[in-house]
């Protein structure tokens, strides 16, 4: 773990600190009385004021947005802010909520047009900005003088622009309040999690269920507010309405927020990088100043400070998948004994056939990413959907379905429990449940922490199949710790134990890990005796079993190892047998590559992700076992025409029924001489009265 808090930490938060340090020591041991008090007390409210807009900066750029007309804003609630007190003469319990408002007004306009409206931020807000600027330009015209004539009569107001407390300037203070309550909204609050997913991924945010058109207009709303604040402590500390007020402003506050480490293709940035660029740019600013140095290299200075971090930055979001392979994947040797024949002619049961070859279709073009199916005691089937949902299909012919729930994220391993809920693990969430009413609720997203780890590994990252005790506890796999579900090929190209088995009691709420250092975990079936449970290694070409309860509790034995292809989920069968598929098949060349691992750390670094070597899943087979380890019978679509690969199979009154993460249907086959009453919770939980 301790390259992923290289790769990804280091960049992104210890760079500007860094950065931040030597500016500051650079301006101590050129300009005397730098840090002094008087001059600290006048850049905190300098960063107090400036600090604000950056933060509304921040938050619409990790939104996927950007702002230019922050300094149009600031001048126009500025202009609001002295028009109330200067002309009206209204106490500042009014000038304070109508400054706030007029902000709230100005980031709305920009909200509705780009988060309703849906147009491009960029252009959006640089016409704002020239419309914001011209109507300031006309109301100074027409105020300006009755403003700079008419000061109020308020310690309060003096208070805000010039007062402290203990030496601490008034809008520190505010500014203070404001970092604190950002950094719990963004990493504490629903709210801002939505806003950082929408950043990162504004359709995966749409399809998990956030309102993404009313999250980025508020927003723009919310950087309003945030830039009013600052122009009204400025208003109260200068008393000014010069046609210069916020001119260049964006560029300030864009620097500061670039170059603190807030990413320009948003989804990436906190409270306390946009601090630390705004220290980093004011001190800058107010050396080159102190310098006795013309304005027009402040402004270069602070032009080639931006081009240069959003070079980085873009370089860095470009190329950032290479830079982390470099440093963070990490191939291990992984031998893999030859695999058994699989020809037509081998007299095994491995023998290829085209015993799917008339499979019945389901839903086709209707359902897409089935990783696994189910069918409940009513004959109602079941199939999770990459959209985020879980469809059910009606019998008998399966024609007429319907969203039965929408989870977000990707449904993968479902079980019913003796009420009749569904369990559902749910690539990059955890394990959830689904009533029997259909309401969603969160069963668990975390087990306990590794000892040993240095990154915190309690948070679950892949939860894949599951499988349900006589007692009521289940057990789940993780299928890495390392990856996300979109990464599974570079957990295949490390062929490391990244993975785990986690069991958690509905009863307690409580979970915990029961195995560790898995090669990609995959399918859970509990055995007919109720003791242990079967489970598949992927990468690991192998089926073992593990004794939860009895005499052996405790112990891992290998059942089937060696296989042809890569083992995903696992179910029961009516002849007390089980039903294993097989995702894709071994290729010679995977097979030597992972007894290789210096070539596969080459190929991480030196090759595209697009063409690396990657384990084949566009072809698979089931297969039927029984408990010693025995393989009984293979089923094969010799031409991939009906179902070209399969992740899941559930046996249900004489048919098979076949699930495959990128397939787009869901296939029945019907079993020769099965049992045409067989139904696996029934048989489990016993039939309902």
């Amino acid at each position: 773990m301790l390259g992923e808090i290289l790769a990804k930490r280091w960049t992104e938060t210890a760079i500007p600190v860094i950065v931040l340090i030597i500016v500051a020591f650079a301006l101590s041991r050129a300009i005397d009385g730098v840090f002094s008090p008087a001059a600290l007390a006048d850049a905190a409210r300098q960063a107090g004021e400036i600090g604000c807009v950056v933060l509304g900066m921040a938050l619409v750029m990790i939104v996927g947005g950007i702002d230019l007309s922050v300094g149009s804003t600031f001048a126009l609630t500025d202009f609001c802010a002295l028009y109330v007190m200067h002309i009206l003469k209204w106490p500042v319990a009014a000038a304070v909520p109508i400054t706030l408002l007029c902000g709230a007004v100005l980031g709305g306009i920009n909200g509705v047009l780009i988060g309703y409206f849906r147009l491009r931020a960029f252009i959006t807000t640089l016409i704002t900005l020239i419309i914001y600027r011209s109507a300031y330009d006309m109301l100074i015209q027409r105020y300006s003088t009755r403003i700079a004539a008419g000061f109020p009569d308020s310690e309060l107001w003096d208070w805000m622009g010039t007062g402290d407390v203990l030496g601490v300037p008034t809008i520190a203070l505010v500014y203070a309040v404001i970092v604190i309550f950002g950094f719990f909204f963004m990493t504490r609050m629903r709210p801002g999690w939505h806003i950082t997913a929408i950043g990162g991924s504004r359709r995966s945010a749409y399809n998990s269920g956030v309102a993404v058109r009313r999250t980025v207009a508020m927003c723009y709303v919310g950087c309003g507010v945030l830039t009013s604040i600052g122009a009204l402590f400025f208003a109260a500390r200068l008393a000014t309405v010069g046609g210069d007020i916020g001119v260049g402003l964006e560029v300030l506050v864009l620097t500061a927020a670039v170059l603190g480490g807030i990413s320009l293709g948003g989804g990436k940035g906190t409270v306390s990088k946009a601090l630390v660029g705004t220290l980093i740019v004011l001190m800058i600013t107010n050396g080159i100043t102190t310098m006795g140095l013309p304005g027009g290299i402040n402004r270069m200075a602070l032009a080639s400070i931006l081009l240069l971090s959003a070079v980085i930055d873009i370089r860095w979001l470009k190329n950032r998948h290479r830079i982390v392979n470099k440093v963070y994947v990490s191939p291990t040797y992984h031998n893999v004994l030859a695999a058994p024949s699989t020809a037509a002619d081998c007299g095994t049961p491995w023998a290829i056939n085209d015993k799917l070859r008339d499979v019945t279709v389901i839903g086709l073009g209707r359902i897409e990413g089935a990783e696994d199916v189910i069918l409940d005691r009513d004959d109602n089937l079941y199939g999770g959907s990459r959209h985020g949902d879980i469809i059910r299909f009606f019998p008998p012919d399966y024609e007429r379905m319907e969203v039965f729930a929408h989870i977000g994220g990707t449904p993968l391993g479902m079980a019913f429990d003796r009420q009749d809920n569904l369990y559902v693990c749910i690539g990059g969430m955890g394990l959830y449940r689904v009533t029997p009413d259909r309401k969603v609720e969160k069963a668990t997203d975390e087990t306990n922490r590794s000892l040993h780890s240095i990154n915190d590994d309690s948070r679950l990252r892949l939860a894949d199949d599951l499988d349900i005790t006589d007692d009521g506890r289940i057990f789940f796999s993780e299928a890495t710790v390392r990856y996300e579900m979109h990464e599974w090929a570079t957990d295949g190209l490390e062929a490391r134990g990244n993975g785990r088995i986690i069991c958690h009691d509905p009863k307690t709420n409580k979970t915990h890990t029961v195995l560790r250092n898995l090669i990609f975990p995959n399918g859970i079936c509990v055995a007919g005796d109720g003791q242990p449970i079967f489970f598949a290694e992927t990468w690991g070409c192998s089926v073992k079993r593990y004794w939860f309860d009895g005499p052996k509790s405790g112990k891992v034995e290998i059942v089937l190892e060696n296989l042809p292809g890569f083992p995903d989920n696992i179910n029961n069968s009516s002849d007390g047998n089980y039903w294993l598929s097989l995702v894709g098949m071994r290729s010679p060349a995977l097979d030597l590559a992972w007894k290789m691992p210096g070539f596969r750390r080459k190929m991480a670094k030196r090759v595209p992700r697009d063409e690396w070597l990657f384990p084949n899943i566009n072809t698979g087979c089931v297969l039927k076992f029984n408990e010693q380890g025995e393989v009984l019978e293979t089923l094969w679509d010799l031409h991939g025409i009906n179902h070209p690969m399969i992740t899941s199979m559930r046996e249900h009154r004489g048919h098979l029924y076949l699930g495959g993460i990128m397939n787009n249907r869901i296939g029945r086959y019907r079993i020769p001489g099965a049992d045409p009453d067989f139904v696996q919770y029934d048989r489990r939980w016993g039939r309902r009265s």
